[in-house]
């Protein structure tokens, strides 16, 4: 599905994206070992046993990474100049192995540019829930969207 511009957007419109995705092992391990992320709750089985969550910890960086990629094929594929930042990430839950993540979006701002009349600022929260429902992530983008004309 393209991405929407400038003009399809209003402040409040609210998406849950599919496909949903289950994180695997092999997610978080190279996910991890692409990142030099050597966090030994991300990697050792032992180690994490051993932790107050009892298990491997997903990497938080590979849940951000997926919960803005999830969001794309629905926002911005097509039309986006630019992100211009990502702010307010929140992890309020870990995300373990075998966790199935469901992106939503809600737009909570738009405004013209000030030095590109041909787009304008899109900001998107977007959160990443569970199979339980449970929010795993949060975190606002802004993007800088091409107008239709």
């Amino acid at each position: 599905m393209p991405g929407r511009f400038f003009e399809d957007w209003t402040i409040g419109t609210r998406i849950t994206h599919q496909p949903s995705r289950t994180v695997t092992e092999t997610d978080n391990l190279l996910f991890s070992a692409m990142t030099h992320n050597l966090q030994p709750l991300h990697l050792d089985a032992e180690t994490a046993r051993a932790s107050e969550f009892g298990q491997i910890l997903v990497n938080s960086t590979f849940t951000f990474a997926l919960c803005v990629g999830l969001s794309v094929g629905d926002t911005t594929v097509g039309t986006l100049v630019a992100n211009l930042g990502f702010d307010k990430v929140v992890t309020p839950r870990p995300t373990f192995i075998g966790d199935t993540l469901t992106c939503h979006s809600e737009v909570i701002e738009l405004r013209d540019s000030k030095s590109r009349p041909e787009a304008g600022l899109v900001v998107f929260r977007h959160a990443l829930t569970n199979q339980r429902g449970d929010e795993v992530l949060s975190c606002t983008r802004t993007a800088l969207i091409r107008r239709q004309a």
